[in-house]
């Protein structure tokens, strides 16, 4: 049977979400280890709608898994629950057609970044970039809006991540202030490597007065440049569509 899990966590004190050889401790090895648990101790992939670096955070991650174990959604969810350590969390999970993928069937994606421009906080030091700097914001929103539409995100993207294809639609993207904390939202089809913490750092440098709004430049230009990859704290996997 294979079932649709929506899960969060807060990705501080793991190597990212997608298990690899020359890393231990990520949020799929803790999963699948559950997982096998459940599964009558046969090895049991997890299938998530992408995945998020070290130290990256999420409200809303999406993963389809095969389990051969008959159990109901809701049982599946108490046994994970149970097993997973604090700082993951299962918020829900229903039976699923074979047909459904996680990661090839995703419509839109939703990130946000949290940034606190006041006096430093300690509590949220892992949950939210302390730049605890000032920040025009409406630089950032005439800037932020250059963004939208489909363009070769090639320039905002990891050199780790050249793809052929470095063209990505964003849907929406846009800043809301609440106080002293800034948050900055993407909505899109999808992302590259550092894509969504490099378009971050960018708008900071604009809204600290530091660079000019040059957007529409650097896409016709497709090559990286130099700017600085905005903090993982900050970022965090908001929500999957389908």
């Amino acid at each position: 049977m294979r079932y649709k899990i929506i899960f969060s966590y807060d990705g501080t004190n793991y190597n990212g979400f997608q298990k690899q050889r020359h890393l231990d401790n990520t949020i799929q090895g803790k999963m699948e280890l559950a997982l096998k648990q459940i599964n009558n101790g046969k090895d049991t992939k997890l299938t998530a709608s992408g995945r998020t670096d070290r130290g990256v955070h999420a409200l809303e991650q999406c993963a389809h898994v095969d389990i051969d174990v008959n159990i109901t959604p809701y049982k599946l969810k108490r046994a994970l629950n149970s097993l997973l350590p604090d700082d993951i969390h299962i918020i829900s999970v229903e039976e699923a057609s074979n047909e459904f993928h996680a990661r090839y069937m995703v419509k839109k994606k939703t990130y946000m970044y949290k940034i606190n421009t006041g006096e430093y906080n300690p509590i949220e030091r892992n949950l939210s970039y302390q730049l605890c700097k000032e920040l025009d914001i409406d630089k950032m929103n005439n800037a932020i809006k250059d963004f939208i539409g489909k363009h070769d995100f090639s320039a905002f993207c990891s050199n780790e991540d050249k793809k052929e294809d470095c063209n990505k639609e964003i849907f929406d993207a846009y800043i809301k202030k609440d106080k002293e904390t800034i948050y900055i939202y993407f909505i899109g089809n999808g992302f590259l490597k550092y894509m969504v913490r490099t378009m971050v750092g960018y708008l900071i440098e604009i809204g600290l007065g530091k660079r000019d709004n040059d957007i529409k430049d650097r896409f016709k230009e497709s090559k990286r440049f130099k700017i600085r990859t905005a903090n993982p704290e900050g970022l965090y996997l908001y929500k999957i569509e389908y």
